[in-house]
């Protein structure tokens, strides 16, 4: 958090911030969702108004709604309010990154499930069901190594807080 004793660049904090977007996007994430998602990763907070959110990205309220229900889509971010507020504010969940993995854990498994649903159809021998079966497989690898990554990512973390 920021104290009165600490100072902010907001200048550059704003620079970071396009700069952050710019990456995310240039990875896949559309480009207003990326920005939307940088601004709140650079608040003290965690979260933001969608106001405060437009303001901030110059852009307009309808742009920051496309954005931010995206970005719950994907599971990023959280929308809350406040007992007897009539704005939402958008949130980073707590453990962010393990929460936006496993849920591409279960993507993964739906992956699998479906390459091994068409070596079925296809047949095992036949040069697609091949390539299905070694798509299967990599899925089925990718998911054990991911299931000890948190683990030790877990571990790590309560190291590191201890």
């Amino acid at each position: 958090m920021t104290t009165p004793d600490t100072k902010r660049d907001e200048d550059a904090v704003r620079r970071y911030v396009e700069s952050l977007g710019l990456v995310l996007s240039q990875i896949g994430m559309q480009r207003m969702p990326a920005r939307v998602f940088a601004a709140l990763m650079t608040t003290d907070e965690g979260r933001l108004t969608a106001a405060d959110l437009a303001a901030q990205l110059s852009v307009s309220p309808a742009a920051v709604s496309g954005a931010v229900r995206y970005l719950e889509q994907v599971g990023l971010v959280a929308k809350e309010r406040e007992p007897g507020e009539r704005r939402d504010h958008y949130r980073l969940y707590d453990d962010l990154w393990y929460a936006t993995f496993l849920k591409r854990d279960r993507m993964i498994i739906m992956w699998r499930d479906a390459a091994e649903n068409g070596i079925e159809a296809l047949g095992e021998d036949t040069p697609s069901g091949k390539r299905l079966a070694e798509m299967r497989d990599f899925l089925s690898f990718m998911l054990v190594e991911l299931n000890g990554m948190y683990e030790r990512w877990h571990k790590l973390r309560e190291e590191k807080n201890a």
